[in-house]
């Protein structure tokens, strides 16, 4: 068998943002190839479909992401990582030129969009994935908040709450790209989960 001629882990990289920006559908592998320098039928061999490099792009993609909020969630007062965790979100979401979105929000929105067009199960299962695992570590967080005295609601009740409010932002921020009103937003939720006084 042949070696493969490219950088399968820069492909990934370079389709995911080829996805990220113009959605699944709107992407080609045409495109990905000539962003890739890398020829159409050899993403063909590679991946076999659009929508298997796509699922292979996200799930780099999402391990990436996991990692960043592992950190983020890592240290400080349960208000400063919570305000962390919405400031990498809304970040991530406003980054590109124009923004580029938020992926998970957009993929689910086009699954079913058309028939025969829309993502599979698979898809749905990973976005489903790795917003779970989102939740896992703000719950994780309000736990450790809540034993340390800073936190007293229910975490598994205030996790979905604020990945809820994530979701919504993503929605908000393609309608009105203002990200001043992103962020009042973020900081009026974190007010609600702890309390103006909770630290």
């Amino acid at each position: 068998m042949r070696p493969r001629e490219f950088d399968h882990d820069e492909v990934l990289r370079i389709a995911f943002d080829q996805f990220w920006r113009k959605g699944v559908r709107g992407a080609s592998l045409s495109d990905i190839a000539r962003a890739s320098g890398v020829q159409r039928g050899s993403l063909y061999n590679a991946f076999g479909s659009k929508e298997a490099l796509f699922l292979q792009a996200y799930e780099r993609y999402a391990g990436d992401y996991l990692l960043a909020l592992q950190k983020t969630l890592a240290t400080g007062s349960l208000r400063k990582r919570l305000t962390s965790f919405f400031d990498l979100t809304i970040t991530n979401f406003r980054s590109g030129s124009p923004p580029r979105g938020c992926p998970t929000t957009r993929g689910l929105m086009e699954l079913g969009a058309v028939e025969g067009e829309g993502l599979d199960e698979d898809a749905r299962e990973a976005f489903a994935n790795l917003i779970s695992r989102i939740a896992a570590l703000v719950q994780d967080a309000l736990e450790a908040g809540a034993a340390r005295g800073e936190f007293s609601g229910d975490p598994a009740a205030a996790a979905l709450h604020i990945i809820t409010v994530t979701r919504g932002l993503a929605v908000l921020e393609r309608a009105f790209d203002e990200e001043p009103q992103l962020r009042k937003i973020a900081a009026h939720t974190i007010d609600l989960v702890l309390g103006k006084g909770g630290r």
